[in-house]
């Protein structure tokens, strides 16, 4: 049986599934192919201000109220309370040594806290994401995609006449025709063994293996170390990272009290734990919280709500990223690493791309190359930035320094989107973690060098006077595009959304005191578009 589209998009996670709704919306006839079935398990789940902005242009310009109710916590819990989520107010960081509980030094901690929100109703969200792919999907459905799960794709032909699938569901063979076809299926995507796209990953520095589940029962940082200093929000309440001497590892906690987490390790860190201990998960997970005390108070007790899984590596990356009559999202072209949080706000960049590109019909050669390049630079600039991080692990004062490269990046970024917006065209095609910005694109690669140069890549630790140097440059480096207040001794690693620090320094953002002070006024009014009234948030 031979059918056809206009759109064939493979893989219904949440930006395959998005795209495939604001496509059809477009008037375009797209049909959305699924491996699996909904609902699923998917990690990949923290949120960030950049997503929640993107989600939110994507609901102005398309109508889909659902997606700007998602973009902030209040909003979420209000419209959807039954979609899992969990509250994310910033981003935690605590640096734990073997065999040592983690010390309490009040302001002399090894902690970090900087603040993604300044309260809990506009605040992030962890995605629980067997519920909001899932939502996605149906959301799909009812705008018109034609939607099918159980599908195994066999072959792939794209040529001037366009684009041709075959596979089966069910036992029955088809064959699909369309003009255009985007591979949304992440790692090891469909399109990359059929065209065939080679492999880029050996160009890549960052190289990391994840240890994961779900969790029930997992303490929070609060009672296992009670009486830290209070800062801009409870520690639990955000992406937590527990930096090691292997690598770190995530706590994401659901609102429900399950919480996602994961061991992302090195290679030196597998190595030091052993040869055997990869090959057992569970063996490998006790080994880890049995080497620090405090995260074995925290964790020891959990139950694991699925087996735990391993990945000997997580990163990939593919040589191309689109071509005529195609084009991979981002996490089916390149996957780094879950630090700093960049994933979902990466995918729906992209996803405002297409659809703005898609608005005139589909893409041509010319736009595909203009999506790829920028999708080149930006998966070469999460590596570096995570690259340099996993090497400033060797002591917490390089990573507290190093994380301002990333804090600084997107904290301007999302000032400037919320308070000087950009055209819809300008937004969707602005570079990611600065990639574009002449102040901001050349540090991640930058700091990677001076790092190496302190830790020699074998985990030195450097010397005082290096470590202080290093954050000096940081400080210096950041300086014009760092409107909230970073790389500051005087705040002892905890970083509140400061609105006067902001005010302070409008001319980073090219506005003048009282402009800066006018356009934050304005943003404090938004439509909700579920009710068509504006009302203040």
């Amino acid at each position: 049986m031979t059918e056809r589209c206009t759109v064939a998009i493979v893989g219904s996670g949440f930006a395959g599934s998005l795209l495939a709704r604001v496509l059809v919306m477009l008037g375009h006839e797209v049909v959305l192919l699924e491996r699996d079935t909904h609902p699923r398990f998917a990690i990949g789940e923290s949120s960030t201000p950049l997503a929640n902005l993107s989600l939110e242009r994507v609901a102005r310009r398309y109508g889909l109220a659902d997606c700007y109710q998602l973009a902030a916590h209040g909003r979420w819990v209000a419209h959807f309370p039954e979609l899992g989520r969990g509250l994310k107010r910033g981003f935690t960081f605590y640096r734990h040594h073997p065999g040592r509980a983690f010390a309490n030094r009040g302001l002399e901690s090894e902690r970090l806290l900087v603040a993604a929100s300044p309260n809990d109703a506009v605040a992030d969200n962890h995605w629980l994401r067997a519920d909001v792919d899932h939502h996605f999907v149906k959301q799909a459905i009812a705008a018109g995609v034609e939607f099918r799960d159980r599908v195994e794709l066999t072959a792939a032909r794209i040529d001037a006449k366009g684009v041709r699938l075959d596979g089966h569901r069910d036992g029955t063979a088809f064959r699909l025709r369309s003009d255009f076809v985007i591979d949304a299926s992440g790692p090891g995507g469909f399109l990359a063994g059929q065209l065939p796209i080679p492999s880029a990953l050996q160009g890549t520095r960052t190289r990391s293996a994840l240890l994961f589940s779900h969790f029930a029962g997992v303490r929070p940082m609060a009672e296992v170390v009670p009486g830290l200093p209070q800062g801009p929000y409870p520690d639990d309440r955000a992406a937590v990272h527990h930096l090691l001497d292997e690598g770190w590892l995530y706590a994401l906690r659901f609102d429900d009290g399950v919480t996602s987490a994961g061991f992302a390790l090195s290679p030196q860190g597998v190595a030091r734990l052993g040869a055997g201990a990869s090959r057992d998960a569970e063996r490998l997970w006790r080994a880890l919280l049995r080497r620090y005390p405090t995260l074995e108070a925290a964790f020891g007790a959990a139950t694991p709500l699925m087996p735990l899984r391993f990945r000997a590596r997580m990163q990939h990356r593919l040589a191309r990223a689109a071509g005529r009559r195609w084009a991979l999202l981002p996490h089916t072209y390149a996957f780094v690493d879950p630090l700093f949080s960049t994933g979902i706000a990466w995918s729906l960049r992209a996803v405002e791309r297409l659809a703005r590109d898609f608005e005139q019909g589909p893409p041509t050669a010319g736009q595909g190359r203009r999506y790829e390049r920028l999708l080149r630079a930006e998966a070469d600039q999460i590596d570096r930035l995570v690259a340099g991080a996993y090497e400033a692990m060797a002591h917490f004062d390089l990573f507290a320094a190093h994380a301002m490269l990333y804090f600084a990046a997107v904290a301007f970024a999302e000032t400037r989107e919320r308070l000087t917006p950009p055209d819809a065209q300008e937004a969707a095609w602005g570079g990611f973690l600065g990639i574009g910005d002449p102040a901001l694109e050349p540090l991640p690669r930058e700091g990677w060098r001076r790092l190496r140069r302190i830790t020699r890549g074998r985990g030195e630790r450097g010397t005082a006077g290096q470590r202080r140097a290093f954050a000096d440059w940081v400080a210096r480096a950041i300086a014009p595009r760092n409107v909230g207040g970073f790389a500051d001794p005087g705040r002892h690693h905890l970083y509140p959304v400061d609105l006067d620090v902001l005010v302070e320094r409008h001319a980073l953002l090219n506005l003048s005191r009282d402009a800066l002070i006018a356009a934050g006024d304005e943003v404090l009014v938004v439509d909700d578009l579920s009710t068509g009234h504006a009302h203040n948030v």
